[in-house]
């Protein structure tokens, strides 16, 4: 799968990913040198060029009508986490959260037939994740 890593989400992060993500490929945005684009442009862009899942720590991106409905038209696997705490400790368990979770979670997109949004819910073992089918629970708003 190709993954995209939105610029919200610290660079850190990804030489961790595609370590633990070695059959897959993992950019950050600014690899693709979109630094700066807006997110319903992002995620065309992210479709168009064959990107299957988008991270990102933007939590508000489910409650924006706009971007809810790029995120649709993309078709790409939504998969948010939230930073909680600041400082170092707040990074360290979110980048830890992200990292833990997404072996086993990309091994379930790619067996899902269709689109999933994902919130990384943190670092406990038995609840890391948790994936919605926008089809049978959409968001608010969610385009029907």
């Amino acid at each position: 799968m190709k993954v995209l890593v939105d610029e919200d989400c610290p660079l850190p992060m990804l030489e961790l990913l595609r370590h633990v993500l070695p059959k897959h490929t993992v950019h950050h945005v600014t690899d693709r040198n979109w630094t700066g684009k807006k997110d319903v442009r992002l995620l065309t862009d992210a479709k168009r060029h064959g990107y299957e899942v988008f991270l990102t720590n933007d939590r508000n991106q489910l409650s924006d009508p706009e971007e809810t409905k790029a995120i649709k038209r993309a078709g790409v696997h939504h998969v948010r986490y939230r930073q909680r705490r600041k400082g170092m400790e707040g990074l360290a368990l979110a980048i830890g959260a992200v990292i833990s979770a997404m072996p086993a979670l990309v091994a379930e997109l790619e067996a899902a037939s269709g689109q999933r949004l994902v919130h990384i819910a943190g670092l406990n073992p038995h609840g890391r994740y948790e994936i919605k089918d926008p089809l049978k629970e959409p968001p608010d708003y969610w385009p029907r």
